[in-house]
């Protein structure tokens, strides 16, 4: 049974925890600042300023800062600081059955991916790929704080639509239903073969990545299709494939549009790609586990969430 975590509040206590890599404290100062304005109380946690090289703490202090939010009343809401790299090693040390004793709205990207799909599929609870607070930390974009707010307040019906700064393409029509599921493709990669291995049957997947070698890019997919995990999959958000580029020795003659439809173009599934979610300046909050309709129409790529994923 899927559990809805309650929706944000006005006034809402927001708990801040870093489980991979430490805040720049300046960012983090902005950010908070940002939801202070919007009237939210942001609660840093206790190891939230440790330091240990890149990470912001050992595993254990990361993964108690993780479990002292989740367990403590006051604490509305949960939303990480930045990612880049370490919640591998924090997902081991957390208490699955105490998260679903205490579902809370949790919000991140990138390596965060790891601990969105393992606590959605672990303890059934809908979490959300988001900003998170470098986010704001660097800008605050009105998309991207309307769309996580109208996300997370307990609205139906609602709409998600690519900008004018990120428009998203249909590369196949049609429209489509399912849970979604997805997020950062090398943290994917990354879990297969493991309790957190991502469960695309039936599914909406969506995949966003930066910083990788266009054949890379294509290895991976080839990767997921190669498992199995993805032949039941319904339709296909591609996010914005930031920073891709060619190898040194040459061309790899496809661009990451024209990759995903050699991979994934034969499934006759709805696809949209250059859709704003993923590493992006504008960075739409989606709910991981639950239904959502992609509606990949050539004049008005979106997502659609009929029913809210917080209670």
């Amino acid at each position: 049974m899927q559990i809805r975590p309650p929706r944000l509040r006005a006034g809402a206590r927001l708990g801040i925890v870093s489980p991979a890599y430490w805040p720049e404290p300046e960012r983090l100062a902005r950010a908070v600042g940002v939801f202070t304005d919007l009237g939210y109380e942001a609660v840093p946690a206790d190891n939230v300023g440790q330091r240990q090289d890149k990470y912001a703490g050992p595993p254990q202090a990361r993964a108690d800062d993780l479990m002292a939010m989740f367990v403590n009343p006051s604490i509305d809401a949960i939303v990480c600081a930045r990612g880049g790299y370490g919640i591998n090693r924090v997902l081991p040390l957390l208490d699955y059955d105490v998260i679903a004793a205490h579902p809370k709205i949790l919000v991140g990207f990138s390596d965060i991916t790891g601990l969105l799909t393992t606590v959605a599929q672990q303890c059934g609870v809908v979490t959300f790929h988001g900003p998170m607070l470098t986010t704001f930390g660097r800008e605050t974009l009105p998309f991207n704080i309307d769309t996580l707010l109208a996300v997370l307040s307990g609205a139906d019906e609602i709409d998600i639509r690519s900008t004018a700064d990120c428009p998203a393409r249909c590369l196949a029509p049609g429209v489509a239903s399912g849970p979604l599921w997805g997020g950062n493709l090398s943290l994917l990669i990354e879990r297969l073969g493991t309790p957190g291995q991502v469960r695309a049957d039936g599914a909406i997947l969506f995949l966003e990545d930066i910083d990788e070698k266009l054949h890379a890019f294509d290895r991976m997919l080839l990767q997921l299709r190669a498992t199995g995990c993805l032949d039941g999959i319904r339709g296909l958000v591609v996010g914005e494939m930031l920073e891709m580029h060619d190898a040194g020795d040459g061309a790899f003659g496809k661009d990451t549009d024209a990759i995903v439809m050699d991979v994934f173009g034969d499934l006759g599934i709805p696809i949209i790609s250059h859709f704003p979610c993923g590493h992006g300046t504008c960075q739409a909050t989606l709910p991981i586990s639950h239904t959502v309709e992609l509606h990949a129409d050539p004049d008005d790529p979106r997502i659609r969430i009929p029913q809210s994923p917080v209670s």
